[in-house]
């Protein structure tokens, strides 16, 4: 049997999370916003992640968790640094389109 986490929760971070649940602007809020709240009730980690409206790896939910713990409400939004970083960029020297 899985291990399940425990998560405790204040009343306003239970609020904030049901308002993110329901009204975020960005999906992967809402649904980490989700996943620690259905977590924070008893369910186990895997479950949570197979039964989100997107499926996902039960280690990106145990992330997620792990985020929250460490770092509370802040810990779900998206960090600075992630995805492709760009070729090259146009204001820098030598970075724009070529006239010959």
């Amino acid at each position: 049997m899985p291990k399940r986490i425990k998560i405790s929760l204040s009343e306003g971070e239970t609020k904030q999370l049901q308002r993110w649940a329901q009204k975020a602007a960005k999906p992967y809020v809402r649904d980490r916003a989700r996943a620690i709240l259905r977590v924070a009730s008893g369910e186990p980690v895997s479950h949570v992640a197979e039964t989100l409206r997107t499926p996902v790896h039960r280690n990106a939910v145990g992330e997620w968790v792990k985020r929250f713990v460490a770092e509370r409400c802040a810990g779900l939004k998206m960090r600075k640094g992630r995805g492709r970083k760009a070729a090259f960029s146009p204001t820098e020297p030598g970075g724009g389109a070529s006239t010959t």
